[in-house]
């Protein structure tokens, strides 16, 4: 069986860096900010989990959360058109952190996976 993205890219470690990247973005802008708690520790743990495991690594997070269910967990939200694209910008603005990391392939997988994930979770 061929290596997963996961183990590509460098596991833990990756993900781990390009949620603090993209939560780096999220503490200053206006528009994301007030959408998430006061700490964004969980915040982070969660989206680090989330994309591990769905990018073929542990499955801490649905071991912890349960089946994923993104329109439900986001349902409270107003996911408005400028809300994901500020979200888009914020992960393309982590996705650059990390770009070194990254072969041309995964790049594009990835990028391509996060900006039909922020399309499908629009709500308002």
């Amino acid at each position: 069986m061929g290596e997963t993205f996961y183990e590509r890219v460098g596991g833990e470690a990756f993900f781990v860096e390009l949620v603090d990247a993209f939560y780096a973005v999220v503490e200053g802008d206006a528009v994301l900010r007030p959408m998430y708690p006061e700490d964004l520790a969980d915040s982070r743990r969660h989206l680090a989990l989330f994309l591990m495991q769905y990018w073929g690594g542990p499955r801490t997070y649905q071991d912890e959360r349960g089946h994923p269910r993104l329109r439900m967990r986001h349902a409270p939200f107003a996911v408005t058109t400028e809300a994901r694209d500020h979200w888009l910008a914020a992960m393309a603005a982590a996705l650059d952190a990390v770009r070194e990391r990254l072969g041309e392939a995964d790049y594009l997988e990835l990028r391509d996976y996060l900006a039909m994930a922020a399309a499908q979770l629009r709500n308002a």
